[in-house]
């Protein structure tokens, strides 16, 4: 139990240093354009104007817009991970009342608390580049997305309670965080944008550690 424990600190370590990671990237400076990967028509984006907004576990996160060259990946990047990290603190709140195991609503508070910035941060950014927040990209209202729920798996969710909710959280965290990892990948590997990029490269980091630790708690469960 004690090296379990260790395990589950050392994730939350990870998941603390990756989010100063994504203040530092998301500042009002240092808006450096990217490497110029392939991926899409390049734009060059507003200088940044971020205006801080307070955060839960944060002083402030910057929501202005990214500045620097953007392409098309960066774009599809920010439009289909907001309604997959909208998905998990969905998940997230069913979590109140539900859950039973304290490492679990661990977790939940640190999903929570670095997703609902992110989110903000990446609207924030189609607003400067005057894109949607939402394009059609042939995914079913996000279903079709890597990782997504069902609705059915949603109701399931819904329907747990106690250590059978854990389970079920645990089970299908895993999956949607790995989604959001391979969506993140391809951000790194074709996008343009610099914060866009430090924003993926905080996501791969974040959650591979949650999954761990997920993983580690189902083993347990």
């Amino acid at each position: 139990m004690h090296a379990f424990t260790r395990r589950t600190a050392r994730a939350h370590a990870l998941v603390a240093a990756a989010a100063g990671l994504l203040l530092s990237a998301c500042g009002t400076d240092g808006g450096t354009s990217g490497s110029g990967a392939s991926g899409g028509s390049d734009r060059s984006g507003p200088s940044a104007s971020a205006s801080p907004d307070a955060s839960p576990t944060t002083t402030a996160i910057a929501v202005g817009p990214a500045p620097g060259a953007f392409n098309d990946a960066d774009v599809m990047f920010a439009q289909m991970m907001i309604p997959h990290h909208e998905q998990a603190l969905e998940m997230a709140e069913l979590a109140d009342g539900r859950a039973e195991d304290p490492e679990v609503k661990e977790l939940v508070t640190a999903i929570e608390q670095a997703q609902d910035p992110e989110i903000r941060t990446m609207k924030a950014w189609l607003k400067g580049w005057g894109r949607p927040e939402a394009a059609g990209h042939g995914t079913d209202g996000g279903h079709g997305m890597a990782g997504m729920m069902s609705d059915q798996d949603m109701k399931d969710l819904a329907a747990a309670e106690g250590r059978d909710f854990d389970r079920t959280f645990a089970r299908l965290m895993i999956a949607h965080h790995e989604g959001a990892v391979a969506m993140a990948k391809d951000e790194q590997k074709n996008g343009r944008n610099a914060t866009a990029k430090s924003l993926a490269d905080d996501v791969v980091r974040t959650q591979s550690a949650e999954v761990n630790a997920l993983r580690t708690i189902l083993e347990r469960l």
